[in-house]
């Protein structure tokens, strides 16, 4: 009787664990471009979950250890993963500014706007190019300029992407006789953005891979002690033991995704950040 009501109650504060983890995480994925939905969950990420948590709290007894497992699992490829996301934000500004010279240097030449989107729209950059087509298509098709504009600056979902979208809406509605200085220095300061974000991505570094080391060293350490030296451990198999895992995975998680954080890069607020919803103001 006391070992099931040992089980309940660890799995509860395991539980409890993994919504703090899950309920921390979006500090990260904030900059990840949060204001999406993102793609669901692959089933084998969960499957994987799930088998890592279960493997672990059968090899254990301790459901905390169990219930942090599968965080690990599902959190750790966006916590310490690669640096694809900066190579993205890189990617995704030179594109802008390559996009936004073609633009001028077209206008300068007597082509229209409309005219210039869409004899762009097979030829700009590869992260932009679905973007720009369906911004030629949205023209095409005869929706408004500001509308559409407004619309591919939500599709690439980047602040200089949002700066040349006003500025070309601008130019639909007046007579802008310095278009193509403005698109010009848009994306001169695009190209400066995207060499200031490898030198940061440069200096960062360094704590990206501290966090990868401690987060490695740590989990090897606990499985060490596990393997070679469990009577070391001992003091967690009961309910306080538990209640003290708990505590401590969630510091350690708490402190791993503050660290992540600190190596990320934010590219600063979108001039057309999209409006609040209904569901998210409540």
């Amino acid at each position: 009787m006391n070992t099931i009501l040992l089980a309940i109650a660890g799995g509860v504060a395991g539980l409890g664990v993994f919504l703090l983890v899950v309920w921390i995480a979006p500090i990260v994925r904030g900059s990840l471009r949060s204001r999406r939905a993102g793609p669901l969950p692959r089933p084998s990420k969960v499957v994987v979950a799930i088998v890592v948590g279960c493997a672990l709290w059968l090899l254990t007894g301790w459901p905390v250890a169990g219930a942090l497992g599968a965080a690990a699992v599902w959190w750790a490829p966006l916590l310490l993963g690669g640096d694809g996301e900066h190579r993205e934000q890189v990617a995704g500004i030179e594109a802008v500014a390559s996009w936004t010279e073609m633009l001028r240097d077209l206008m300068a030449g007597s082509s229209g706007l409309n005219q210039a989107i869409a004899a762009t729209a097979s030829i700009a950059p590869e992260p932009l190019r679905d973007a720009v087509v369906r911004l030629s298509e949205d023209l095409r098709g005869g929706r408004d300029p500001r509308d559409a504009l407004h619309t591919f600056a939500e599709t690439v979902d980047n602040p200089t992407a949002d700066l040349v979208a006003s500025a070309l809406a601008t130019a639909t509605t007046r007579h802008a006789t310095d278009l193509g200085v403005l698109l010009g220095a848009l994306s001169e300061s695009a190209r400066d953005q995207a060499a200031m974000l490898v030198k940061v991505s440069a200096g960062r570094a360094r704590l990206r891979t501290s966090s990868r080391i401690i987060m490695g060293v740590t989990l090897g350490m606990a499985a060490f002690m596990l393997v070679f030296n469990p009577a070391y451990l001992e003091p967690f198999d009961g309910f306080l033991g538990q209640v003290f895992l708990a505590v401590i995975g969630a510091l350690w998680a708490t402190a791993v995704v503050w660290m992540t954080r600190m190596s990320r890069f934010s590219l600063g607020p979108r001039v057309l950040a999209p409006a609040p919803t209904k569901e998210a103001a409540l």
